[in-house]
């Protein structure tokens, strides 16, 4: 099966970049969100509107990403299941979610989650810049190449 680009496309705002990276290699992307989003009218970029509710889009997302597939995701639990079925999981600002620091940052998520639950005001991430798209595109590339490779 060929590669194939999951964007988690609610808050993602790098679709533009994806869309690109994907048009040069010929790769089929999978735009999923739970409101319509505008889209590129394109053979190879579907756009999959599913309900409104907590983890629907990370579910659908997660039931279908596997091995030679990359993720675009800011979600860490969605990073996680999809490092799990063997697909590669790509931030927005051009770092990857591995093996080896998805349980730190688990860990880091669930300790603000209790500091916000009991009223502490935490930061949110850093404001996207242009270094962050550069960033980005460098790494879906090294993602498409990567994966490409291991795709069955």
């Amino acid at each position: 099966m060929p590669t194939r680009l999951f964007i988690d496309a609610d808050a993602c705002p790098v679709k533009d970049e994806v869309y690109r990276v994907a048009a040069r290699y010929g790769l089929h992307v999978f735009v999923v969100s739970n409101s319509w989003i505008n889209t590129p009218r394109q053979s190879w970029i579907e756009q999959v509107v599913v309900d409104a509710g907590p983890d629907i889009a990370d579910d659908w997302i997660a039931e279908r990403a596997g091995l030679g597939d990359v993720v675009i995701t800011a979600d860490i639990p969605l990073a996680d299941r999809c490092l799990k079925a063997g697909a590669l999981a790509l931030k927005s600002n051009g770092r990857f979610f591995t093996p080896d620091s998805i349980g730190s940052a688990l860990a880091g998520r669930m300790v603000g989650e209790h500091l916000r639950s009991m009223g502490v005001a935490t930061s949110g991430p850093p404001p996207f810049g242009p270094r962050d798209r550069s960033n980005f595109l460098q790494a879906l590339d090294q993602a498409v190449v990567k994966a490409r490779r291991t795709a069955p």
